[in-house]
């Protein structure tokens, strides 16, 4: 029997929103009565998998985002103005002038490696932490091997999950997954695979579908109430 509800959240690691929902849905779940019984799991989605893993000159990421939006540095920057003030808000602090464009999909492998050890959230806060306010290279082997380690994963296990195949295709999957559902863009939160919340939502929206998948959840679980016709029975304790 499935003892908590799921909260399943499909996430790119370069989505500025990403990290704000995150920090939303944390305020809301903060609220909620029944938040032990509730249980977060990240899915891996990638914004731009088009995006080299090496570079001859890295852009910066008024430019890289200018480029892909066929937009101006001047209104790109504008734009991730406006985001900084949003993340404020939500009580994080990005720092986009440091930020290293990196495609994402190793940082994905290391993300499924922590699911499997039960640290996916842990992973999931590091790495958003190390890219919009630490500036870190989250497409660099050596980065994500100290990032995980830092969370308690072990150097040989990142290593392996950076070069097996295994975990390659679970990122795949989830892409696969978030495809099937008709997931365009994230984050993107399904509750109990019932309801979902797209984007940085404020805290009250996540705080009222949090109560309403929940009690959904609760009938579905719902111990057995039986009508029983009494007779001579015997325990486990021996007695007849």
């Amino acid at each position: 029997m499935q003892h908590k509800m799921k909260v399943e959240v499909w996430s790119d690691v370069m989505c500025p929103f990403c990290y704000i929902g995150k920090r939303h849905y944390e305020q809301a779940l903060a609220q909620f009565a029944e938040n032990q019984q509730v249980e977060i799991v990240w899915k891996s989605f990638q914004l731009d998998p088009s995006i080299p893993e090496h570079f001859e000159q890295k852009p910066d990421l008024y430019e890289y985002l200018a480029d892909r939006k066929g937009i101006s540095v001047a209104q790109s920057r504008q734009m991730h103005d406006n985001v900084v003030a949003m993340a404020k808000n939500a009580g994080l602090n990005y720092n986009f002038d440091h930020a290293v464009v990196a495609n994402s999909f190793k940082a994905h492998r290391v993300i499924q490696l922590a699911k499997s050890k039960g640290l996916g959230d842990a992973m999931e806060e590091c790495l958003f932490r190390a890219y919009f306010t630490e500036g870190q290279d989250f497409g660099s082997t050596a980065v994500l091997v100290e990032l995980g380690k830092s969370i308690g994963l072990a150097e040989n296990e990142i290593a392996d999950a950076l070069e097996n195949d295994h975990f390659a295709q679970l990122v795949q999957q989830d892409v696969q997954e978030a495809q099937y559902i008709g997931v365009t863009g994230v984050p993107f939160f399904v509750f109990n695979r019932q309801y979902a919340v797209s984007g940085a939502q404020p805290t009250p929206v996540f705080l009222e579908t949090l109560q309403k998948s929940f009690a959904a959840w609760q009938r579905e679980h719902a111990k057995p109430v039986l009508e029983t016709v009494e007779g001579q029975v015997c325990t486990p304790d021996g007695d007849c």
